[in-house]
């Protein structure tokens, strides 16, 4: 007999997996310090991908001595005083052609009505490194 109940969950699969992942994350992780968490994290990428969020973790880290790292739902973030300021999302985490660089809400970034919050990546080079060092600076700048 066929399982008549449909899945009237409202989120995706791979949104319930971030679920998993954040949970896991506050179990196993806490253990760690946000550099090892996010080293780990890096570690899992593909190729492609783990060269990208290195250099972009590099970068970040770089901009401000301020800003500390751990992860967020399963994605290297960047922190400061404890509120995620942007992460990167590597593109195979939900599926996706490309990766994202992305900010939260406390990153300040407003700019009218209508802004951009997070952007798609390809791979890492001077005019995209250029543009994160700029929007991250504006976004600590607002602390």
């Amino acid at each position: 007999m066929a399982d008549s109940k449909k899945n009237t969950s409202a989120f995706t699969d791979a949104e319930r997996d971030a679920m998993k992942e954040r949970a896991r994350e506050a179990r196993e992780f806490k253990k760690l310090s946000g550099e090892e968490q996010v080293s780990r994290k890096i570690s899992e990428m593909s190729p492609p991908e783990r060269k990208m969020a290195k250099a972009i973790h590099a970068l970040v880290m770089g901009i401000s001595p301020e800003i500390t790292t751990r992860t967020w739902y399963g994605m290297p973030a960047y922190y400061l005083k404890d509120k995620v300021i942007c992460f990167f999302q590597a593109g195979s985490k939900f599926d996706s052609r490309y990766s994202t660089f992305g900010f939260q809400e406390a990153a300040h970034l407003d700019d009218g009505v209508f802004w951009p919050t997070s952007f798609a990546i390809l791979e890492m080079n001077e005019s995209v490194a250029k543009t994160i060092t700029a929007l991250v600076t504006k976004a600590i700048a607002s602390k």
